[in-house]
């Protein structure tokens, strides 16, 4: 192993990293920071066994990607070593740039900028630290590399992201709806004309695959109690940085405090190289840390806003099949106000509307490919007996009025 190491992953057991270019990408600052971001923001609120991190995840992503070659290099598939090592690489840091409780900081510290964005930038970074020896991983990650099939083992509809974080999420959670057969979906892999297929004996477990991957958004990502308490974050956010630009002098980390001062987008990033090097800092830390001293703000806004995070008091939803009316809004902004005391420019940040669509299935992205013996593929809408396109397309759309208690 040289000075490679290995790391017992209570999903998949053993995870062997050798040394060289992947072992300095684990202990690079910017990905062990990964392990101070949980995987699934604030689904503990619901699941507390849900403490398992980002950084876990891009090793269970990496073990997979590390399966996903051995498999198709006995089926025939000719890939480099140069290769193999760039998509393993690619995948390990797939998730680098993720900000504090999942997608929380796109919605409200961040402008137009999401963490793939970042995530770019930081391998781009790191890259240049290490001499671009992660131009070919690079090449791939974007997709502009010649052989297509790889950078659809690192973002598809069956990449090695979505293999990994369903099978830990729903193992950390204890939903098991969601422990697909992962194993057995990668050795049925293969690839024809430069595209990721499944062979036909693997098409019960891409049917599983789909309908865990259902339940899961609905059991737990979306899950009406962890959306309603990243609303009550994202106010929560939206007002320290509304009080920080109106000159109010708040407790907040370095980092945090940074975001909060400066509007920062797109070209916020280019113009402003140390945007970079602060949100590199930045971890669920900073926010939970920022939030318990804010309970004892003397802005009556954000003191119960902190305090409600702090002892679990989340806003309470209404999950509708049909837009919020304006005089539902409207009825809801009076007893807020008549309950709290806060005026009209305040009431705002005590409630939250959201409006809510997943499918299983997107036919306009990558497609999933059944590969039959006699050499014909179907698409899985048209491969599988129980699964149809109207059911695996359609775009389940909910509207989530989530309030102050």
């Amino acid at each position: 192993m040289g000075n490679g190491k290995i790391i017992n992953d209570p999903v998949f057991g053993f995870i062997k990293i050798p040394g060289g270019v992947l072992m300095d990408i684990v202990d690079h600052p910017l990905m062990q920071r990964l392990r101070h971001i949980k995987q699934l923001g604030l689904a503990s609120i619901v699941y507390p066994g849900a403490q398992h991190t980002r950084f876990q995840h891009s090793l269970g992503a990496y073990w997979l990607m590390n399966e996903a070659v051995m498999t198709l290099a006995q089926k025939g598939i000719f890939i480099f070593d140069s290769e193999a090592e760039a998509i393993k690489a690619a995948i390990l840091m797939h998730d680098i740039g993720h900000g504090p409780y999942s997608h929380v900081l796109e919605h409200t510290l961040l402008n137009g900028v999401s963490h793939e964005d970042v995530s770019l930038m930081m391998m781009e970074q790191i890259n240049r630290e290490n001499g671009g020896c992660l131009n070919l991983a690079l090449n791939i990650f974007k997709n502009q590399y010649p052989k297509r099939f790889l950078h659809q083992l690192i973002s598809s509809q069956l990449d090695m992201d979505r293999l990994d974080y369903l099978r830990r999420d729903s193992f950390f959670t204890g939903v098991s709806e969601g422990n697909i057969g992962s194993a057995r979906i990668i050795k049925m892999l293969n690839v024809v004309d430069d595209k990721l297929v499944v062979d036909s004996k693997g098409i019960y477990s891409i049917e599983n695959y789909l309908i865990s991957r259902r339940l899961m958004y609905w059991q737990v990502y979306l899950h009406k109690t962890t959306v309603a308490t990243e609303k009550m974050l994202v106010n929560l956010l939206l007002r320290a940085k509304w009080l920080f630009q109106q000159g109010k002098q708040l407790f907040a980390t370095p980092s945090l405090r940074y975001f909060l001062v400066n509007n920062v987008d797109a070209d916020f990033f280019q113009n402003h190289p140390e945007a970079l090097q602060q949100y590199g800092l930045l971890d669920d830390a900073d926010i939970h840390c920022s939030i318990k001293e804010w309970t004892k703000d003397n802005d009556k806004v954000l003191s119960l806003l902190a305090r409600n995070m702090v002892s679990r008091q989340t806003f309470k939803v209404e999950v509708h099949e049909q837009p919020i009316s304006e005089e539902r809004i409207q009825l809801l902004e009076d007893t807020l106000m008549q309950e709290t005391g806060v005026n009209r420019d305040e009431v705002k940040y005590l409630y939250h509307i959201s409006t809510i669509q997943k499918d299983m299935y997107d036919l306009d992205d990558d497609h999933i490919t059944i590969l039959y013996k006699d050499g014909s593929m179907k698409d899985i809408t048209e491969a599988s007996e129980i699964l149809n396109v109207s059911l695996l397309s359609k775009k389940i759309r909910k509207y989530y009025l989530c309030y102050h208690r």
